[in-house]
């Protein structure tokens, strides 16, 4: 199972549309405090809609206490400041990939810690960087590409009508 990693998320419509996306395809969510709200808030319950219940979700105290309670991770930096992109690796199937913070990203203490893991999108022109749950669903869903969708309905359902057989 794929891993998403917050380093000191900020806003909860961000983290909420996170939880989703990790419901969605089946990854967990690490939480790494300080965290600027409360997991309680009704924002983040509110962006991961009726499926917050079903999130396999951990808070940890401390980027510290994370990495103790996860020994032996293999765990990829998204940074805008990587050499390599989110395409050039090949993701474990029990990966952990950590975003950091909105406001700054992830420290570079840490990242100098993980220069071969450290991953980047790439983007146009000057743009500093895109919405964390975007780049969240970028990174993970090329992660679970790699690995052919294993264990993701596949099927696609039409709700009142049916796809020709043809």
């Amino acid at each position: 199972m794929l891993n998403i990693v917050l380093l000191e998320p900020e806003i909860p419509a961000n983290t909420g549309n996170i939880g989703r996306t990790c419901v969605a395809a089946g990854a967990r969510l690490h939480l790494i405090e300080p965290m600027g709200f409360r997991i309680s808030q009704k924002e983040v319950k509110r962006a991961g809609l009726d499926y917050w219940d079903k999130l396999d979700v951990t808070v940890y105290d401390s980027y510290p206490d994370f990495l103790e309670k996860n020994p032996g991770a293999k765990i990829y930096m998204a940074t805008t400041k990587a050499r390599h992109t989110y395409a050039d690796v090949s993701y474990e199937e029990d990966a952990y990939i950590m975003f950091g913070k909105e406001s700054a990203g992830i420290p570079e203490e840490i990242l100098v810690e993980h220069e071969d893991t450290s991953i980047r999108i790439p983007m146009f022109g000057e743009i500093r960087s895109l919405n964390l749950s975007n780049s969240v669903a970028i990174v993970l869903y090329e992660a679970l590409r790699q690995h052919d969708f294993s264990n993701l309905n596949q099927a696609g359902e039409l709700h009142r009508l049916s796809w020709n057989e043809g």
